[in-house]
């Protein structure tokens, strides 16, 4: 089917053999090269249509962004043309990041502008949340660590989003990955302010009711604007309802959306700063966040994904181990090194036999008995069993603990947090592990037999002899993972963050599926 672009064309479907369309007889194809297949959404800057590219082999598809200036003086339609070019200029600029949409053409056209950029097939956040139901802590942990490495990419290229929100964030069906999309033309125009180089402003208030912070809607959004939306999209993400439709303290003006959540204290008050209504309140930067959350392993990709290095000092490399390894100069290493030394009171807390958490001055020189923690002794032991109950009574955090030769075959763990714990030799085979954080944790010589660890975090774990046979380690990170001996044969690997060196060590056979989808040894 071709879609007509007249806006006053009752009847814009037309079969697709037709160059002109059947009831206003406007031509069907763009520019001779864009075939219009159907609109995607409406907003006040114009309409969003999927199109396929017929001049390029395999006529590929891509989005075209159509924008009618609403005046028609000629000093307005002079101003909305300069702004345009200039706004594609920038989503030219950013568009070269994995995770944003390419610019892939611009043009002008009986007074209407058009921004061609790439196509992404997947589901927004929004879509996952009424498919799937609201993200667990979890997930929205794993989210956080996806979207503010790319928040910050963003900034650093002096642009400000103004529009984050589920709607605006694609899971793309091909890898996985993150993309956030709308960057439309006029409403992300930036200017950089006189008194400092660290905050940007606009003229067009731009943003979504419960997303865009106060400061947006008077029109002077800052760049930590984009961080009280991407707050309030994790509210969203929490409890699958839109911000606006939530209470609002009545003095303060601060979103009230603790009751509808069941998280940690640390997560929540990570997410009550991101939503501060003054600015100077809340997070100014994502690695501000990516530290508070204490997942420094993070940053590294944080400044990978940055277009311009931040600094001119060497990065660290990925591939290999880095167990015993020499220290490493850059700043991004020094932030991590700076999380590693400081111990927060709330990520070491314990619980009792209740369930209920039991708050200790930090996980060093305590012991379990019974599963109550007491002082002194070295990293708590937990049995199999008492994991178990606890899990099954809404406890996550495993952090910092000896569950060494525990028997938890076929358990539902999903979600659980093992950073640093001692799991040597234990039995998890058949688990549900799915979005597990094993980041530092030993696993030497674990049965991970057949378990579920999809999107599971392996970042500086010690899996030396482990037995991995037919596990489901799909889009898992093994960055700078110990594999020495690890046994992936029939494993799923697919999307995997891996690097061949770390493979070359471990042992794959023909039922291997490989982190680029296809069978075989290395």
């Amino acid at each position: 089917m071709s879609y007509c672009l007249n806006p006053a064309c009752p009847h814009p479907e037309n079969p697709d053999e037709v160059d002109l369309c059947q009831t206003c007889g406007t031509p069907l194809l763009l520019i001779d090269r864009y075939r219009i297949l159907r609109a995607l959404g409406q907003g006040g800057f114009g309409v969003t249509f999927l199109a396929e590219d017929v001049s390029l082999p395999g006529s590929p598809k891509c989005v075209i962004k159509q924008l009618r200036p609403a005046a028609t003086a000629p000093h307005a339609f002079e101003m909305a043309r300069n702004l345009f070019q200039r706004e594609a200029k920038t989503l030219g600029k950013i568009g070269n990041h994995p995770q944003i949409p390419q610019l892939l053409n611009f043009f002008e056209r009986t007074k209407e502008f058009y921004l061609v950029q790439e196509f992404v097939d997947g589901q927004t956040l929004k879509g996952e949340v009424k498919k799937n139901g609201p993200y667990s802590e979890a997930s929205v942990r794993q989210f956080l660590s996806e979207a503010l490495p790319l928040l910050q990419y963003v900034h650093a290229n002096k642009v400000i989003h103004r529009d984050i929100k589920p709607d605006n964030l694609i899971r793309r069906a091909q890898d996985k990955r993150l993309v956030l999309i709308d960057f439309g033309a006029v409403k992300d125009q930036v200017q950089t302010g006189p008194s400092s180089d660290q905050t940007a402003l606009t003229a067009v208030s731009v943003g979504t009711p419960g997303y865009a912070p106060p400061e947006q809607l008077s029109l002077r959004p800052v760049y930590a604007s984009d961080i009280y939306a991407l707050g309030a999209t994790c509210i969203y993400l929490l409890t699958g309802r839109s911000p606006k439709d939530l209470d609002y303290h009545p003095t303060t003006g601060e979103m009230m959306w603790q009751k509808y959540v069941h998280i940690s204290a640390h997560l929540a008050n990570v997410l009550k700063k991101m939503l501060e209504i003054a600015v100077k309140n809340r997070y100014q930067r994502s690695e501000d966040i990516l530290r508070a959350l204490d997942l420094e392993p993070y940053l590294e990709d944080l400044a990978q994904s940055m277009a311009s290095p931040v600094s001119n000092e060497p990065t660290r490399p990925s591939a290999g181990n880095n167990f015993g390894g020499a220290p490493v100069s850059n700043s991004t290493s020094r932030l991590a090194q700076s999380i590693r030394a400081r111990r927060r009171p709330e990520l070491s807390s314990g619980f009792n036999h209740s369930g209920q958490l039991a708050n200790s001055a930090g996980s060093a020189g305590r012991s379990v008995s019974g599963g109550k923690i007491k002082a002194g002794g070295a990293m708590p032991w937990l049995k199999g069993p008492e994991v178990q109950t606890y899990y099954a009574k809404g406890r996550r955090d495993f952090a910092a603990h000896n569950i060494s030769r525990g028997e938890l075959p076929n358990s539902n763990l999903s979600g659980c947090i093992f950073r640093e714990s001692k799991l040597d030799k234990v039995n998890l085979q058949g688990s549900d592990l799915t979005e597990a954080n094993f980041a530092k944790a030993s696993l030497l010589e674990a049965n991970l037999r057949g378990a579920q660890l999809s999107r599971a975090y392996f970042h500086t774990a010690n899996l030396a002899k482990a037995d991995l046979r037919k596990a489901d380690l799909s889009y898992a990170n093994f960055t700078n993972a110990n594999l020495s001996g690890t046994n992936f044969c029939g494993a799923n690997l697919t999307g995997a963050k891996i690097e061949e060196e770390q493979l070359a060590i471990a042992k794959t056979n023909w039922m291997t599926i490989m982190p680029s989808g296809k069978r075989g040894f290395m």
